[in-house]
């Protein structure tokens, strides 16, 4: 594709040179240059892409898309703009053709609730008979093929680039969670969304966005690019963001329980390991049961509902395609032999551990213990808030480590240790995520139910010298296996 082609509409600030050249591919990284490349240099947080201009050069790129003054050698081409973000969303977009406007596209926003809708939403739409892709937090999906993923929301080249993939392999529909950094850093941009979803906003990010409100108008970018929009009315932000949608969207729909909206759950029963309710909305009412405990489960049911039923799905096919959901890493049973319950949930802001420790409480016929820590470089204000929650709600709480990254272990330890100080809790401190659960397997009793939040999905530990497979699953297992032979 001609360089002018792909930077067709962009906001050129200036040009200088050749943009007649035939672009064959378009890399944000250095190393993924070669002949014929555009290179993109994007400005980071900790490495900024104009210092690798010269390393470019050297590996073939003869045209580059900048937004700072740079020298550079004659017979380079270089495009600058106001922000090279937004310019690779738009250059990769045109490079791979609009993919977006070949297949229907969910987006689904929001704290909690991303990844379960996403799966709700793709079983739904698999049952239909439909060829899905889905793109999250656990891994990215085209069909039955598995990609794995290291963020929620990818880069947009690699997005597009995936899309383009879906294109390619005759993908009807993708769902995927937009996170509020993919918002914000335009890695949707140029997409094109049929339905955006709001399920609800609680305090998780602050250490990227400052404060509440920002982290808000993050939010709502999505509706700026939906068709239809679909708002947990019961939400705290739920009037808020059906505000912003009517203002950005051409049709605004509503889902919850306590509030009058278009799709409302009512006669909510909540079993051990279930959840059932009856649909009532103008396109049908029907009696539903999905295989995840909760009343969260309903509001990502209901969002999962609103969008197929507004996708033209059959109340049979959502009824059907919601009891086979299977998400991994929520609300997940870890079958063993022994007489007390293991659940790994991915629970790591104040709200969603609060709300899977009131939902295990309520069937729980033993002790709760809760097992948990809080992730490194990231907001530290959560940690002494989820302490005093787990120290509030939990019989016991085993406060070890998530993923410290750089920080040092023990010192994220005392901070959350800070919060569960205010309460009458009991709790223990063990720095060693494995130690803390071979605690916890060791201790309880019959009728106990050990909650492992925080890692969910995660097959891995993050510190700052090396990354170790650790899966929660195989390390319950293998402790409990340990347990037997010892005894």
């Amino acid at each position: 594709m001609l360089l002018k082609e792909l930077v067709e509409g962009l906001d050129i600030l200036e040009i200088c040179g050749d943009i007649n050249s035939d672009i064959t591919n378009i890399a944000y990284d250095s190393r993924k240059v070669r002949n014929g490349t555009l290179f993109v240099c994007i400005e980071g947080f900790k490495v900024d892409g104009h210092q690798y201009i010269a390393s470019a050069i050297e590996n073939g790129v003869k045209a580059l898309l900048v937004q700072k003054n740079v020298s550079v050698p004659e017979g380079i081409t270089v495009i600058r703009v106001a922000d090279t973000r937004l310019a690779l969303a738009h250059v990769s977009n045109a490079f791979f053709e609009n993919p977006s406007d070949k297949f229907t596209l969910y987006g689904v926003t929001g704290t909690k609730g991303k990844t379960t809708t996403t799966f709700m939403i793709k079983s739904i739409l698999e049952r239909k008979g439909q060829k899905v892709g889905l793109i999250g937090t656990v891994a990215n999906y085209i069909g039955n093929e598995t990609i794995p993923t290291e963020r929620t929301t990818p880069e947009s080249y690699d997005l597009q680039a995936l899309f383009g993939d879906m294109v390619e392999k005759n993908v009807n529909s993708v769902v995927m969670e937009v996170s509020s950094h993919a918002l914000e850093l335009h890695r949707v941009s140029c997409c094109k969304y049929d339905i955006g979803v709001f399920t609800n906003l609680t305090q998780d990010h602050l250490d990227f966005h400052e404060t509440f409100e920002k982290y808000f108008n993050a939010k709502m970018k999505l509706f700026k690019m939906c068709d239809k929009a679909l708002i947990n009315i019961d939400s705290d932000y739920g009037e808020r963001a059906r505000e912003a949608a009517t203002a950005a969207a051409s049709k605004v729909y509503t889902f919850g329980i306590n509030k009058k909206a278009d799709f409302n759950a009512v006669n909510i029963v909540t079993n051990a390991d279930s959840v059932e309710f009856d649909l009532v909305s103008e396109w049908g009412n029907s009696h539903l049961k999905v295989n995840i405990p909760g009343i969260f489960t309903v509001y990502n049911a209901l969002a999962a509902i609103g969008c197929c039923i507004l996708g033209g799905v059959p109340l049979e096919d959502i009824r059907n395609g919601l009891l086979n959901t299977r998400v991994p890493g929520r609300a997940e049973v870890v079958y063993t032999d022994d007489k007390f319950t293991v659940i790994v949930d991915y629970a790591h802001s104040p709200d969603s551990l609060e709300n899977i420790l009131k939902t295990i409480k309520d069937y729980s016929t033993g002790r709760v213990i809760c097992l948990f820590g809080c992730g490194g470089d990231r907001d530290r204000t959560k940690r002494s808030i989820m302490g005093e929650i787990s120290g509030r709600l939990a019989d016991l709480t085993i406060i070890t480590s998530d993923n410290p990254r750089t920080e040092e272990p023990v010192n994220i330890v005392r901070d959350i240790e800070e919060g569960i100080k205010r309460t009458n809790g009991a709790y223990i401190t063990i720095v060693d995520r494995r130690e803390a659960i071979k605690y916890s397997l060791e201790n309880s009793q019959k009728g106990d139910i050990i909650l492992l939040a925080g890692k969910g999905h995660e097959t891995y530990q993050i510190f700052k010298d090396k990354t170790i497979h650790f899966d929660e699953r195989e390390v319950v297992l293998e402790l409990l296996g340990l347990c037997v032979n010892q005894k």
